[in-house]
């Protein structure tokens, strides 16, 4: 009776381990599926952008001919190399759907999914990055009015607890 008790235990276990395989494996589907309608694999595009730019600027800066401009494709390219080594989509994706899998479950990833398929939602994906910058924008704008007080704040605060104990 024992070894029968045993059998369907490890039976039980077996079914239900091949089943939170399944559930993780589709788990991830739908993060996959998630990541590809938020085009996530173009996040790191503007770190691209900005690294050529520094390479540019670099190359206006230091005053060298145009000539030379062989050196700083030569230099861009390699950046890029070294970028995709690091932040390309194949070294980017397990983890980024590592994160979606440990912060929403199934269901949810799968009502996102729906969101981001429905035309609202591919009007949120078109418009959010141009709305993030603007947020930005609109923030920093209205930080320049406090950063002058919050300084004159720290060192009315500053002046008040006198000199620094050695």
């Amino acid at each position: 009776m024992s070894r029968l008790s045993t059998l369907c235990a490890v039976a039980v276990l077996t079914c239900g381990s091949a089943q939170a395989f399944a559930d993780a494996s589709s788990h991830a589907a739908d993060a996959e599926h998630f990541l590809q309608l938020a085009q996530a694999d173009k996040l790191v595009v503007p770190v691209y952008s900005q690294v050529q730019q520094m390479f540019a600027q670099r190359f206006a800066e230091s005053g060298t001919p145009k000539s030379k401009q062989a050196l700083l494709e030569t230099y861009q390219a390699k950046a890029n190399a070294e970028l995709d080594r690091a932040v390309a989509w194949d070294k980017l994706k397990p983890d980024m759907v590592k994160l979606y899998t440990s912060n929403f479950n199934e269901q949810e990833l799968q009502e996102l999914v729906s969101f981001y398929q429905s035309p609202l939602g591919q009007k949120v994906l078109q418009k959010m990055p141009m709305l993030t910058e603007q947020s930005a924008q609109l923030t920093q704008e209205k930080l320049q009015i406090a950063v002058p007080k919050v300084n004159k704040l720290l060192a009315d605060m500053s002046a008040e607890l006198g000199p620094k104990k050695p």
